[in-house]
């Protein structure tokens, strides 16, 4: 049993990464009052770039190159979810159909980028991706747990993890995280008490995007090592479904982000575990959407969404 968890935490932790930085950027983005369903295309937006700079750059930042790499999908990411923040708060547009946008967009500057300078439907594989670390410093040492949680991880899962309890830290413990919850929930009456509303949503999707950014990138250089039309498949729409299942929360959206991840991991580890070894690839390949599905089904009902998350507001109504 030991064994199999040695197998299958490192590589839920490994896929679970990118879900967690998305996840965490729906979390600002929808606790401001701002649902984003363009978390895919963030995440699309954010690959690409990532894999560019990485294959453009190698040469000149080395080994440092992907960790550049996902600072720049970081700063793209952030720029890129401006349009979002416009046609919703600024333009009080439907806020579903932006998001919808954004992931066509994002979709199509990637592939059409991509055609153009590298000539097909592809990029080349990235010579600087993440690499796993052999094993940190006595925390590998402890007995059953070392092994499963500090050998062969990638430093993106520790990243993600320490983000997610910043964001946590960031909400639940700041002014600035009050003050974003307050215009999520009234914004009315934080209007009245001095915020500016219309400042905290934008900065709220702005750092949703650069998270979003963040876990293409992530995504990209650890998983991928490339892009192309089917670099990003599904996982922001995944990471949005954490959001929900994580009730909101930075630290619920990382559980459930873990969850997705081990239910991804399950078709590369399948083979050591005697259960799963039969079982078709192509159902262990579904796995994750059809889990998605049925935890939104289960607990969609009980996760109560921030009170003005999806209203436009407008100075000065009631």
């Amino acid at each position: 049993m030991i064994d199999v968890l040695q197998s299958i935490i490192p590589t839920a932790l490994f896929f679970s990464a990118p879900l967690i930085f998305t996840a965490l950027g729906g979390v600002f983005s929808e606790r401001s009052g701002v649902v984003n369903i363009g978390l895919e295309g963030l995440m699309v937006m954010g690959a690409f770039v990532a894999v560019v700079f990485n294959l453009t750059f190698a040469d000149v930042f080395g080994s440092w190159t992907p960790w550049v790499s996902i600072v720049i999908a970081m700063i793209v990411g952030a720029i890129f979810s401006i349009i979002h923040a416009v046609a919703s708060v600024s333009f009080r547009a439907d806020q579903v159909v932006s998001g919808v946008a954004i992931n066509f967009l994002a979709l199509g500057i990637g592939i059409y980028l991509t055609k153009q300078w590298y000539g097909k439907g592809q990029t080349d594989m990235v010579a600087q991706p993440f690499f796993t670390v052999n094993k940190v410093p006595i925390l590998s040492d402890i007995p059953v747990i070392g092994p499963m949680f500090f050998k062969g991880i990638y430093t993106t899962s520790y990243v993600a993890i320490l983000f997610a309890i910043v964001a946590w830290y960031i909400l639940y413990k700041t002014p600035f995280g009050l003050r974003l919850r307050s215009v999520g929930e009234h914004p009315m009456a934080a209007d009245t008490n001095g915020i500016n509303v219309y400042k905290m949503r934008y900065i709220a999707v702005i750092i949703s995007g650069a998270l979003g950014g963040l876990g293409g990138g992530v995504f990209a250089l650890t998983i991928a090592s490339n892009f192309s039309q089917t670099t990003i498949v599904g996982q922001g729409f995944i990471s949005l479904a954490a959001v929900i299942f994580g009730k909101w929360h930075p630290l619920g959206a990382m559980g459930a982000a873990l969850f997705f991840g081990l239910a991804q991991s399950l078709s590369v580890v399948s083979s050591s575990i005697p259960l799963l070894s039969n079982v078709p690839d192509v159902i262990l390949l579904i796995a994750p959407y059809v889990l998605t599905i049925l935890a939104l089904a289960g607990f969609i009902g009980r996760a109560e969404a921030p009170k003005a998350n999806g209203v436009p507001y407008i100075k000065g109504s009631r």
